[in-house]
């Protein structure tokens, strides 16, 4: 794109957001992922773009993608304090192996804990309320100041991301998800040949991972997301479309 495009951009999305998310899903409609990371990471939200990662199961494939055009991008990681040991130390793998020098991790405020989950066991009751106050609202003040920001998310993983866009409008802020049009193979051959480390717990069982409380193993054969939240009219945490708690209040990412 022309040197001026992100000035062109930004004063699109000044006026109107959708009309400049429009622009780039039409820009970047046939380009590969690292084409689009390249070109949101150093023209269109240079210095004002994060990737949010769970460093779950195929998160080390956007994280990979994302260091060979600049480590120094900031990462954010919520830690709920519900995670699997195994992921947090997967994560310190990750960026020692992958050499991310901006890695962020956010908790849930201790006040928002003290009033709604004193005791730690929400989950028990109100899945989606716990992921109001243990996701949703840390991300949210963890994207703070940014424009922009990068997600791992896949129209194949679920009916709820059938649909998505590279580029979307939410809370007006761009979301950028340049993996949408992968496959499961896509992704497990890009891991390979790039030689990237597993998820420990992949192997276990778990081809989708979240808190430890809400996640189980997943039979032959079963959906891979059938682990969330198993039992429960819910396919999502809140992050990426709203739950309970945004309902109520607003809030969310």
């Amino acid at each position: 794109m022309a040197p001026h495009s992100n000035m062109v951009l930004r004063k699109t999305a000044d006026a109107a957001p959708h009309t400049a998310v429009d622009y780039l899903n039409a820009q970047y409609e046939d380009a590969a992922p690292q084409e689009i990371l390249t070109a949101a990471i150093r023209e269109h939200f240079a210095g004002h773009i994060g990737l949010v990662s769970s460093f779950g199961a195929d998160s080390a494939v956007l994280l990979h993608m994302v260091a060979q055009i600049d480590p120094s991008t900031p990462v954010v990681s919520v830690d709920t304090s519900k995670l699997f040991p195994a992921t947090i130390l997967y994560r310190d793998q990750l960026i020692a192996e992958l050499g991310l020098t901006d890695v962020r991790t956010q908790k849930p405020s201790s006040d928002d804990l003290s009033k709604t989950d004193p005791a730690g066991m929400l989950w028990m009751s109100n899945t989606d309320a716990c992921c109001h106050v243990r996701k949703v609202l840390p991300l949210e003040r963890a994207l703070t100041g940014f424009e922009a920001w990068i997600s791992g998310r896949k129209r194949f993983q679920s009916a709820t991301r059938a649909d998505i866009q590279i580029f979307e409008i939410e809370d007006d802020r761009v979301k950028v998800n340049p993996l949408a049009d992968w496959s499961a193979d896509q992704i497990l051959d890009y891991a390979r040949q790039n030689d990237l480390p597993p998820h420990p717990l992949v192997a276990e069982g778990y081809p989708s991972i979240g808190c430890l409380p809400c996640t189980s193993k997943v039979a032959p054969g079963e959906d891979p997301r059938a682990g969330r939240w198993r039992g429960q009219d819910k396919v999502e945490c809140g992050i990426h479309m709203a739950t309970h708690g945004r309902e109520i209040d607003g809030s969310g990412i």
